[in-house]
């Protein structure tokens, strides 16, 4: 497995300081992996001690090409495998240290364009994790989640795991957490989101009930390209209702 190691300062020579950069540089490079990333998530990142970014005099962050790919190799992790952030540090620790470390996994991976197999329930992903591991991945209390299913944020499963989505909404909760943003505050973005799928459940209702199985089929493809579509038509208003423009 790629070994990445933290970033330090104070031996690079001249073209290795030319290579370095801003937080605001890395944000656009990962942007298209990961289109969620956020400069506050990269800083939050870098106070667990997952990535060491140097530091001019003045004290303004530079990143290295390790670093960024570090983060990135992180930010999979979270991704991929749902990962809590303490299994994330002593598993990269562990590569550090030269040592064989299987990653270690919650659930099952998914990759990209998984789709359900045979005999598998329809639904956004394939991957359950149960209750605990959701609490570890979103580096939750149970009463958080009590309270999160309270307000309707997340609901469990008929077999009562949680699917991948769960396990997204749970950590945006918990980051958003950190500013002072309660589950209660959410409600009417759950509501909003609710409205925005009644909209696309509009769109695609013929397609879904078609007899052609092709047509049924594509549905589900329609129904993604609306999803994403809306996703960033929401965030785009937000940001001008907000008067900011993200990096």
């Amino acid at each position: 497995m790629l070994q990445t190691p933290r970033g330090g300062a104070g031996n690079g020579t001249a073209a290795e300081d030319r290579r370095l950069m801003s937080i605001g540089a890395v944000l656009n490079a990962l942007r298209d992996e990961f289109p969620e990333v956020t400069i506050s998530k990269i800083r939050f990142l870098e106070s667990e001690g997952l990535i060491e970014p140097e530091r001019t005099p003045s004290g303004y962050r530079k990143f290295g090409p390790q670093d960024v790919e570090r983060l990135g190799h992180v930010l999979r992790m979270q991704r991929d495998h749902y990962l809590p952030l303490k299994v994330i540090r002593e598993h990269l620790e562990a590569l550090e240290r030269g040592e064989a470390a299987p990653l270690p996994s919650l659930g099952h991976p998914r990759e990209p364009g998984d789709a359900w197999g045979p005999g598998e329930a329809e639904g956004p992903t394939a991957a359950r994790v149960g209750r605990a591991e959701l609490l570890a991945a979103a580096e939750a209390e149970a009463e958080q989640l009590d309270e999160w299913e309270t307000y309707g944020l997340i609901a469990p499963l008929p077999d009562g795991g949680y699917d991948a989505e769960a396990v997204t909404v749970a950590a945006l909760v918990v980051e958003l957490g950190r500013f002072g943003i309660e589950p209660r505050h959410l409600r009417a973005m759950k509501a909003a989101a609710e409205r925005e799928a009644g909209l696309v459940d509009q769109v695609v209702a013929p397609l879904r009930r078609h007899r052609n199985p092709q047509t049924r089929a594509h549905a589900e493809a329609r129904t993604k390209e609306l999803a994403g579509l809306t996703g960033k038509l929401h965030s785009a208003l937000v940001q001008t209702a907000l008067g900011v423009r993200l990096p």
